[in-house]
């Protein structure tokens, strides 16, 4: 499902936030941003200018000093239901299978059904992890791993994504083929995605927007007029190279 069919009221809306730590530095300062549903805003900047200060805003595991968080109009005064979170890690639990840790955001609130289970064997085998529902997550690689926590973080087709450079640790031909699968399965449902990454190309590749931040500010927001769906083939094209180059641009007229 695609934005044009979804109703035009931003899904997540950050307003003016404000936020700083214990130590009285300033994570956050009078940040604005508002993701219309079914899109991909991306959140690029240096280490420590906070991205994912911002990302945990927004999915309410830290509480803004000033502002306010708005998920499909609603204040956000902690973590939701319909919001689903991938940290950078797959922090998954070894003593579960494959299947139960996608199952632990539904066993959490309440009993697990047959209707739920046949869902996470759905999202497991769309993601070629099929075979390995039973199997043990110490069993698997890297980029299997962050398989699982993806299909964990869509289980009940949540209405906003928050991704915390989920793919950063692993090798370039399985980021490539994680980022297909994260495009896929958000356009199936409907899903808007918040994504901190430090990779310009990754950026480009998933966003419909990205936003630069700088020293705790949104610098500059960059429409990505890239068509979809997208395949790895455009990576290599003039187009894409030349919004890379604009965002490059952007990210260093800042500093």
């Amino acid at each position: 499902m695609r934005p044009d069919t979804l109703s035009t009221l931003p899904v997540l809306r950050l307003q003016q936030l404000r936020y700083a730590y214990a130590t009285g530095a300033e994570a956050v300062r009078n940040v604005s941003l508002d993701i219309a549903p079914g899109t991909v805003h991306c959140l690029v900047g240096r280490s420590g200018c906070g991205k994912t200060s911002v990302l945990k805003l927004a999915a309410g595991l830290l509480s803004p000093q000033h502002g306010q968080v708005l998920c499909q109009g609603e204040r956000v005064n902690g973590p939701r239901a319909d919001m689903g979170f991938v940290f950078q890690h797959p922090t998954l639990l070894e003593w579960l299978s494959v299947v139960d840790n996608v199952l632990l955001p539904v066993s959490l609130h309440r009993t697990v059904r047959s209707s739920d289970r046949d869902q996470a064997t759905h999202l497991l085998t769309r993601m070629g992890l099929g075979a390995h529902t039973q199997h043990n997550t110490l069993t698997l690689s890297g980029g299997q791993q962050s398989r699982v926590a993806l299909a964990r973080a869509l289980m009940g087709e949540p209405n906003m994504l928050c991704m915390d450079e989920p793919f950063a640790a692993l090798d370039a031909i399985t980021r490539e083929e994680l980022q297909h699968d994260l495009l896929a399965l958000c356009a199936q449902q409907g899903t808007s995605v918040l994504f901190v990454t430090h990779d310009m190309a990754e950026a480009v590749y998933l966003g419909d927007h990205v936003s630069v931040m700088q020293q705790g500010q949104i610098v500059h927001t960059l429409p990505i007029a890239l068509p979809r769906p997208r395949s790895n083939a455009l990576r290599h094209s003039a187009e894409f190279n030349a919004v890379c180059a604009q965002l490059r641009h952007a990210m260093e007229a800042g500093l």
